[in-house]
This record gives C-alpha cells, structure tokens and sequence, in this order.
C-alpha cells in the first residue's frame, strides 16, 4: 500500500512537473511576441507599461470576426450564389442588401454593410491582408474597443464621403476601415519617429507608402481607366478612411496607457467628425445629385 502511494505521488510531481515546464514555454514564447510587436506599435517609453500588463486573453476577436465575416460573404457571392465575384463586380452583387448604392441611401445600413462585399479576389485578399497583418498587432496593444472604433469611423466615413464627393458612384469593400488603421499606425510613426527606433521608422514610412499607393492606383485604375465589365466602384472611401485614422484613430492609438475619453485631443476630433457626419447626411437628403 505505501509503495502504491509513494508511486502515485511521484507521478502526480511529475505532471505537476510537466504542465508547469509547458505553460512556462507557453508564456515565453507570448513573452517573445508581445516583446516583437511593442517594438513595432509603440513607442519606447510605453513598452515597458504594456509589457508589465500584456496577456493573450482576449484574443484579437473583433478583426478576426469582421474579416471571417468578409470572408464569408465573398464566398458566398463567389461560389455559392455564384456570380462574377472573382474578378469584378456581377448584377447579382449589385443587388445585394449589403453593398451601398446611392438609389438605395434611404436603407440606412448599407452605410456600414458594404464592407462587407468586395469587387473581385484581388480586393477582398488585400483588405484581410492588410487588416490582419496590422490589426491584429494593434488590438493585441490597444484591445478591441479601441481599434473597433477605428475602424468602424473609417468605414462610416468613408461612405460618407463617397456619397458627398462621388455620389452616383456605388461603394463595396472595407478599405475605409482598413485605411483608418494604416492612418492612425502612421501618424503614430510620425509624431513618435525618434522613440521607435529611427531606422524601423523609415523603413516602416516606407513600407506604408508603397501598400498605399499601389492599392490607391490600383483603385484608381479600376474607377477611371480599366474597361467597364460591370457597376464602377468609388475609391473615395480610402481616403476619407486614412483621414479618419490620421485624427480619430493617431488619438485613440497615442492613449496607450491613458483613457481617451480624458483626452481633449479625442474630442476635438470627435466633434470634427460629427460635424461632418450631419452635413453629409444634410447633403444626402437635401443637395444630393443622386435624388
């Protein structure tokens, strides 16, 4: 009996062992991750505060949600339906309840549903690319509420501004929001360039400058020069998007270890983009060509 328990005893200590040698390779390796990506997203004298606080729990579930959620409708318009999806624009996508038209803006919720469709393959991977190569980042630092708002104030905006300054054009795709993260990611990099290792910093200006503007010329060639094989899209979306990241989202993404709602800075900008969102929806239902 007393070589049965020492027996199970030792080999409790074992696991016990075992699980603890796991979970500390477990938490040297999130270690290692949080370590990478406070050198990318922050500056140096806020490091040191998150690496003291960072955890994986919770997951960056809203940027993995909204991009399964763009996935899924792609697919569904693409194979299941299916339409012309993968390459453009088809009349039943034109159609959808999601996609944003100016003959259907008294439908209120297209304003933000349209990022949920996307005009071809190529658009639909360089939206998740990018959301999830810089989301992902940004709401590990930042949490979901902070880079929801965002995102969602780029994609608001970004409709918006579509239906102020092209509006007879239709809008799909979530570059609005995709755009405010790259605005609010670089003007972070901007105002903090010398604290976030300078050679980083240019490389990352650069690198942000090259995805820009292929994507912006590739949207351009697509409204302005490519044959027409199906409804025009409007690209205004990604830069009323990046105007929102450059103030809404530079402000919410400085706060780090601050509370944005005690930021003046937060609500000057707020109140900017308030201002805009009643004249836009004044235009929409007043001033509007599309009526």
């Amino acid at each position: 009996m007393e070589m049965e328990r020492m027996n199970t005893d030792t080999s409790g200590e074992e696991e016990e062992k075992e699980n603890n040698e796991r979970n500390s390779r477990v938490c040297i390796s999130c270690d290692k991750i949080h370590e990478s990506i406070s050198k990318w997203m922050l500056p140096e004298n806020a490091r040191g505060t998150y690496l003291e606080r960072a955890n994986c729990i919770p997951p960056p579930l809203f940027i993995i949600s909204i991009s399964i959620a763009e996935l899924a409708v792609f697919i569904y318009y693409a194979v299941w339906k299916p339409q012309k999806q993968w390459i453009t624009l088809d009349t039943g996508v034109w159609n959808s309840p999601f996609i944003y038209r100016p003959d259907k803006r008294e439908e209120a919720w297209r304003f933000i549903s349209y990022m949920l469709v996307h005009a071809g393959i190529q658009h639909i991977l360089g939206n998740l690319f990018l959301q999830l190569i810089l989301g992902i980042p940004l709401e590990m630092v930042h949490k979901g509420h902070r880079v929801s708002l965002v995102y969602l104030a780029g994609v608001i905006g970004g409709s918006l501004a579509c239906s102020v300054c092209d509006p007879l054009q239709a809008l799909v795709g979530a570059s609005g929001g995709v755009y405010a993260l790259i605005g609010g990611y670089f003007m972070n990099v901007l105002v903090n360039f010398k604290e976030m290792i300078p050679l980083f910093g240019v490389f990352r200006l650069l690198l942000i400058g090259i995805i820009v503007g292929t994507d912006m010329g590739f949207a351009l060639y697509r409204r302005f020069i490519a044959p027409v094989n199906g409804p025009q899209v409007s690209f205004v979306a990604h830069i009323a998007g990046g105007l929102a990241g450059m103030s809404i989202g530079y402000v919410i993404f400085s706060c780090f270890d601050k509370n944005f709602i005690k930021d003046p800075r937060f609500w000057i900008s707020i109140v900017a983009y308030l201002v805009f969102l009643v004249f836009a929806v004044f235009f929409n239902i007043f001033l509007s060509p599309a009526n």
